[in-house]
């Protein structure tokens, strides 16, 4: 298997709208990489690009170390799972399979056949080549379209959303079974998704884009836990973000003044005293505890912890967790994650939150 590499790709539409803006990636082999950001952020259109369906404006697209910029989609080795699958309804399950392969030319039918039943062996569809696809469910049409995408051995595997119509549970499902024959094969892939529980279920690493370009690309945990902007920090997941300007920086902390609110941050980063900042704060960051009987103040630092006092709100059962939302004694909003079963509290309860400074991040405005 072989890697995909990105220089400079930009993709300008008629009428001068640039989708893509100079985005450079190495992707290794046998690496899952996932393109993640709201819609019309381009990430459709770089996998496309990849693909060969759209021609870059400029830059150069490498296969195998191999520049295919200009080479058509089917001489560029890749196999792609649309987000419909696009499997033929008047052809069987092995033909469809087979499609690639027999397009190709270059395999015997007793190759073909071989190759068929391994490919239904992989997606654990065994034994349901005669059907064809009205008879199958959603979770199952989608692994026959990513057999057929792997049948012919491709360099690399394209993604489109190829989970976006399943429901919930399934959709959960097909994370860890299309995540577990990625790895089975070993194929480089890349899988483009707006969702972005999925992005960090399923990913080596996160390329998070926004306006045509790349904000931040790394592991899902290092992307999450340390974003680098506050695109990012907002994007992936929940996050408390409060904007302010940094009052000064002393032993590797930051204190920054955000309106009503002081915080401390040990997440320094680049910024300097005068800088406008964001601090980031992400929901399960926080311990939560009964409100003190004294009134409290707003976000002081108490013993390395930044403190808020407030009134919960909202209550969500997210299953093996509980949100809360609390509206500070400033009338800010807060978000909480605690595990279920620890701190379990309703609306309208008076509770004290507190973070440390090395949970806070602090990004440039």
């Amino acid at each position: 298997m072989s890697g995909i590499t990105l220089e400079g790709v930009e993709k300008r539409y008629p009428g001068g709208v640039l989708a893509v803006k100079g985005v450079d990636i190495d992707i290794e082999s046998g690496e899952f990489v996932t393109l993640v950001g709201p819609s019309g952020c381009g990430k459709t259109t770089t996998l496309r690009t990849i693909a060969g369906f759209e021609q870059p404006t400029d830059g150069t697209v490498s296969i195998a170390d191999e520049v295919v910029t200009d080479l058509p989609p089917y001489e560029r080795d890749t196999g792609m799972v649309f987000q419909d699958f696009a499997l033929f309804p008047h052809m069987t399950i092995h033909d469809n399979v087979a499609y690639g392969m027999e397009a190709d030319g270059g395999y015997l039918d007793e190759e073909i056949d071989a190759r068929v039943a391994e490919m239904l062996e992989l997606v654990e569809l065994p034994g349901m080549g005669d059907r064809t696809p009205d008879q199958l469910s959603g979770g199952q049409q989608q692994r026959v379209a990513l057999a057929r995408a792997l049948a012919p051995k491709p360099q690399a595997l394209l993604l489109d959303e190829p989970l976006a119509s399943l429901d919930k549970k399934l959709r959960e499902q097909m994370q860890v079974e299309l995540r577990r024959i990625q790895q089975e094969v070993g194929i480089t892939t890349v899988f483009v998704t707006h969702n972005q529980e999925e992005a960090l279920t399923m990913s080596d690493r996160i390329a998070v884009m926004n306006d045509g370009r790349f904000e931040q690309v790394g592991p899902p945990g290092e992307v999450y836990d340390d974003p680098e902007t506050r695109f990012v920090a907002d994007f992936l997941g929940t996050a408390n973000i409060f904007d302010g300007t940094v009052e000064s920086v002393a032993d590797g902390v930051a204190t920054v003044e955000c309106g009503d609110t002081t915080l401390r941050a040990r997440n320094v980063g680049s910024v300097g005293a005068g800088d406008s900042a964001s601090v980031v704060i992400r929901p399960e960051r926080f311990d939560l505890e009964a409100a003190s009987t004294d009134g409290g103040t707003t976000a002081t630092a108490s013993e390395g912890a930044n403190v808020f006092e407030g009134t919960i709100t909202f209550r969500r059962h997210l299953g093996s967790s509980i949100e809360y939302h609390l509206e500070t004694l400033a009338g800010r909003e807060l978000v909480v994650v605690r595990r279920s079963g620890h701190d379990e509290r309703t609306a309208g309860d008076r509770v004290s939150v507190r973070v440390g400074v090395d949970d806070c991040r602090i990004v440039e405005a």
